[in-house]
């Protein structure tokens, strides 16, 4: 199959407070800004769209906004933190098969009057495993522990790979140190 072929749609995290101004949002500082141009440039279409209010996340507006994006099976889908969440949750609801799911620092631990927690309240479908080409789950020896709980609730789940890779806590530049993810580019390319 022709990489021309794929599409690649990257859902990001959640803020934990309101950043109005574009430039300053938390998810275009790090790695999926790098990872968009270097797949763009290799005629993989790479969406990265902006999900409502993800401070205060809304799992029908996410999921409003996701429809306006192409997924056949020939799609990459790529989340981060709890846009992992959102991933699973519509792929279990959708039944929409793909080529490959790509987890980073998944999130699905719901923190004490945290208004993120509407995206992780539900049980994950198994079957997506079936429906799914290729899963992947990206972790860091520093992750938080609810991260590392987290990774084990889909792992359970869905099964796929986990790569564990050293001192890069949430996946977040701050933790990263650097916007360039390669680790991430060669599990979408393989």
């Amino acid at each position: 199959m022709k990489r021309s072929k794929m599409n690649c749609i990257i859902i990001h995290g959640c803020a934990s407070r309101s950043e109005n101004d574009q430039r300053e949002r938390t998810y275009n500082k790090h790695w999926i800004p790098w990872i968009r141009s270097k797949l763009n440039s290799l005629d993989i279409e790479t969406q990265t769209p902006l999900m409502p209010t993800p401070w205060q996340p809304d799992y029908s507006k996410f999921k409003e906004a996701f429809k306006k994006s192409k997924i056949t099976e020939n799609t990459i889908l790529i989340g981060h933190s709890c846009g992992c969440a959102f991933l699973v949750r519509w792929l279990g609801e959708t039944k929409q098969k793909i080529r490959k799911l790509i987890l980073v620092a998944p999130w699905k631990i719901p923190k004490r009057n945290d208004p993120r927690n509407v995206l992780y309240d539900y049980i994950v479908d198994e079957t997506i495993k079936t429906r799914v080409s290729d899963i992947v789950m990206f972790t860091s020896d520093d992750e938080e522990e609810d991260g590392k709980k987290s990774l084990k609730i889909f792992h359970e789940a869905l099964d796929g790979k986990v790569i564990e890779l050293k001192g890069r806590g949430h996946y977040t530049l701050e933790d990263m140190g650097t916007e360039e993810f390669p680790e991430l580019l060669k599990e979408i390319i393989e």
